[in-house]
């Protein structure tokens, strides 16, 4: 077996989509119509070849609960690997992304959390082994 698709949960898929590509540097993998709503996948241009995230749209109230009570917590839905999380910090305050800190180094990883801007924390994360 393999890991194909992760969904990480999004209050608006445009939005979403925007965030995604336009600020994190994710390409755009499908985009089909499924009534109200779309089969919405990005890939990392790093990445895994072939794991496709998708923007999951909310609508099924217990997971917008689920989805605010972990943001309130500071718990994040995903985490993203980069090779440099001081750079990629800047570049994207730059671009006004919210971060709750700067990052921080806990022993095997230096990491920081960002917020998606569709209802989510993300943790941003170097390995330093």
């Amino acid at each position: 077996m393999i890991i194909k698709f992760l969904s990480v949960m999004v209050d608006d898929q445009e939005k979403a989509l925007h965030f995604y590509c336009d600020i994190l540097g994710f390409q755009k993998m499908a985009d089909i119509p499924m009534g109200s709503f779309r089969w919405l996948t990005v890939v990392s241009p790093d990445g895994i070849e072939g794991v496709e995230l998708v923007l999951e749209p909310m609508n099924f109230a217990p997971a917008s609960v689920y989805q605010k009570k972990l943001f309130e917590a500071g718990i994040p839905a995903l985490a993203l690997v980069t090779q440099d999380v001081q750079v990629e910090y800047e570049r994207l305050t730059a671009l006004g992304v919210k971060f709750l800190k700067a990052p921080e180094n806990h022993g095997p990883i230096v990491a920081c959390i960002f917020e998606d801007t569709c209802g989510n924390l993300i943790n941003l994360v170097q390995p330093l082994m």
